[in-house]
């Protein structure tokens, strides 16, 4: 619900403050007062285009800032555009447009852009005026209205489509991995045997690359070995020359005790030399390698590493491989079967999708016949009692079927008897288009919208039993939500809670438009005034008292 607007330096306002409550509000003002001049700052509050024209003459900006309680719909969508409004909170939105043309819009003081301020406009006031081409006159919400009118619930037709969609996309998948997978079929035989034959393991490049060092560098530890054992071993070597010398210091060992002490310490160095003998013979024969396993480990290594080369993978990535090419094989032998599974699962799915959107058509035809009678009998009072209304459900072609079926509705009204039905918007004359709006609005009251309805002149070019009709059916949409109407007939602003007036005045200099809040006395004198023109009779005065007591 619009709660305040504030207006500076637009057209003929330069600074005017008005706050607003629920219920029918009227404005009236003499013709040229400036009416069109406020619902156009309100208008650029909620994202209509900006017009350099609409700055005051002289000014270099103008500003137009509306608050509003907001709906849970707007605060939805400006959660999801990344602005935090608490519900509860009011919502502000703000347009500045300069003198030069250009324009920034603001939404609970941040930037917001243009599209979004209109979108969120949208949700927060409809605008129904002589030239209106949204809300009721929009084909794109029939449908919505229609559904919201019936009470019908297309949650089943949507996940009906979701599932269709779903199975849809599934044998699509699968349809082009089958194919891909024909296309490769040689070249995946090819590799599977050969991965297959190969029997990559992962960690296998690491196993064989560290058994390749081990035994090379035992390779060279045997031959350092083999210099020591020359040193060592042999008639020559350093043992057999200990235990020659060890034989004849035995028979001298007895001429001096010293000599038996280096016999004692010879025969040690002996077993020494003996035990590091043993030993070096045993590491020998711990680091004997055998040349073949060493060929082939690296014949191996290198096989393992070409092969990850070939396929664009590391090395513990080719058992994988394998494995995964054996499932794409796999699929293209299973690959028929499998497809027919899913062909006949995405038949059924589109069959219970057809079901539930021709349940909803069915629901749509009966809702449609429900609405024309409604609004058939808001026709008559409204001085349309030639013209005829009708609610168009049409199939449309499956390339346009979707979540909320496959309907297209359309309401369309004949003017006169015989004459061919057609869209609102392009057969009605500007007078009967309002009331044909208001006869909506009437049989749809229940049924949602913004919460806050403007009505532009809806009575223009009626009067008398008409416009009281019509000021009855305002008040009665009124009583359940926010309804502002500038009207130019007496019948209707004594419907009014709260009476508005716009006028113009002129100093000498400058032209102003400004709007008071009527009081009762004040009210009644511009009833009398709209009833009786310029000058006004006690008579007229007498007649606004009776309009407002029937009111």
């Amino acid at each position: 619900m619009l709660t305040s607007l504030a207006i500076r330096d637009v057209v003929l306002i330069d600074a005017l403050d008005l706050e607003f409550t629920s219920g029918l509000g009227v404005l009236t003002g003499e013709t040229g007062a400036g009416k069109s001049i406020l619902l156009d700052a309100l208008g650029l509050a909620l994202g209509f285009r900006a017009d350099a024209g609409l700055v005051r003459q002289g000014m270099a900006q103008a500003v137009v800032t509306a608050s509003f309680d907001a709906p849970a719909t707007a605060v939805a969508r400006l959660a999801e555009n990344g602005f935090d409004v608490d519900p509860g909170e009011p919502l502000i939105v703000r347009r500045i447009v300069k003198a030069d043309g250009g324009s920034r819009a603001f939404i609970n003081d941040q930037p917001a852009s243009a599209g979004l301020l209109r979108e969120i406009g949208a949700l927060l006031v409809e605008i129904h005026g002589q030239h209106d081409e949204r809300g009721l006159l929009n084909p794109r919400g029939h449908r919505a209205l229609l559904d919201a009118f019936g009470r019908l619930d297309a949650a089943a037709v949507a996940r009906a489509w979701s599932a269709w969609r779903d199975a849809v996309a599934a044998l699509d998948e699968a349809r082009a991995e089958l194919d891909a997978a024909n296309r490769d079929r040689e070249w995946l035989d090819h590799a599977v045997a050969e991965l297959n034959a190969f029997a990559p393991e992962v960690g296998e490049e690491e196993t064989l690359a560290s058994e390749r060092s081990a035994i090379q560098r035992g390779a060279r530890v045997a031959d350092d070995l083999g210099s020591v054992n020359a040193h060592l071993d042999g008639s020559d070597g350093a043992l057999a020359n200990l235990r020659q010398a060890a034989r004849r210091l035995d028979r001298i060992a007895a001429e001096h005790p010293l000599l038996a002490e280096a016999l004692s310490a010879l025969d040690r160095a002996v077993i020494e030399a003996a035990e590091a003998e043993d030993r070096l013979a045993r590491a020998g024969e711990a680091l004997a390698h055998d040349p073949a396993r060493l060929e082939a480990i690296e014949v191996r290594l290198f096989d393992l590493r070409a092969l990850a080369r070939k396929h664009r993978v590391e090395p513990d990535a080719l058992a994988e491989l394998a494995r995964t090419l054996a499932t794409r094989l796999g699929r293209i032998d299973a690959g028929e079967q499998g497809l027919a599974a899913l062909e006949a699962a995405a038949g059924a799915a589109g069959e219970r999708y057809r079901a539930a959107a021709e349940a909803l058509s069915a629901a749509r035809v009966a809702a449609a016949a429900r609405l024309d009678a409604a609004v058939a009998g808001e026709l008559a009072p409204l001085k349309l009692d030639m013209a005829r209304f009708r609610t168009a459900v049409a199939t449309l072609g499956e390339e346009q079927w979707g979540p909320a079926g496959r309907d297209r509705v359309e309401f369309e009204i004949a003017t006169n008897p015989g004459a061919p039905f057609a869209p609102l918007v392009k057969i009605a004359s500007g007078g009967e288009l309002s009331r044909f709006i208001l006869a909506l609005k009437v049989a749809l009251a229940e049924e949602g919208g913004a919460a806050t309805m403007i009505f532009d002149e809806i009575d223009r070019g009626v009067g008398g039993a008409v416009a009281s009709a019509i000021g009855d059916r305002l008040a009665r949409i009124a009583s359940g939500a926010q309804l502002l109407v500038v009207t130019h007939s007496p019948q209707v602003a004594a419907r009014g809670g709260r009476h508005l007036l716009i006028a113009k005045s002129h100093d000498g200099l400058v032209t102003r438009t400004s709007v008071v809040a009527l009081d009762e006395s004040a009210r009644r004198e511009e009833i009398a005034r709209m009833l009786s023109g310029a000058s006004v009779t006690d008579e007229a005065r007498a007649q606004a008292d009776r309009l407002l007591e029937a009111a």
